[in-house]
């Protein structure tokens, strides 16, 4: 006897699954200076009491040869490699890539990947960093609750080498 996928699994075709997702929208200023470069940006994860859970995104020169290739100035983004960038291994698949330019530039991570699938219930932060070669350093903090029970959003506002961040959790 021979049977179908929909006769064997009804729920399954009837039912598609959802996924949360976590966006996060970080925008580049574009900086009227003599000698600019791309900042190195990194955004990760925090729990409540200010340990790191897991980066999200980390952007670099990743084409820059040499001993230490575009790593070297990673340690400028202080706050970042002081939490979980010294005991990381780059670059990290689907997380590490090229400096962007001037824009607003989006994230899109769905809510059962890593680090949100373990995540306990609570009040965590997303931490953007952005350090620049001959220029400044900036951090914003949004504070998320998890889960998200509703669609939830949190903003911040740079005043030098971040414009508007802004991240939006969809249950």
């Amino acid at each position: 006897m021979r049977r179908t996928i929909t006769a064997l699994f009804p729920t399954l075709i009837a039912a598609p699954a959802l996924a949360g997702e976590v966006a996060v929208n970080v925008e580049i200023p574009r900086l009227d200076v003599s000698e600019y470069h791309r900042p190195y940006v990194a955004v990760w994860l925090e729990s409540e009491d200010g340990a790191a859970l897991g980066n999200l995104a980390v952007w670099y020169e990743t084409r820059k040869t040499g001993p230490e290739g575009g790593t070297k100035y990673l340690k400028d983004m202080r706050q970042w490699w002081r939490r979980i960038g010294r005991e990381t291994d780059l670059p990290i698949d689907g997380v590490s890539g090229a400096t962007r330019p001037a824009g607003t530039h989006t994230l899109s991570l769905p809510t059962g990947a890593a680090p949100f699938a373990d995540l306990k219930p609570g009040a965590y932060e997303i931490v953007v960093e952005a350090a620049r070669e001959v220029g400044g350093r900036e951090v914003l903090r949004l504070p998320v609750s998890w889960p998200p029970a509703a669609g939830q959003s949190a903003e911040a506002r740079g005043t030098s080498e971040l414009g508007a961040v802004s991240v939006t959790l969809k249950p």
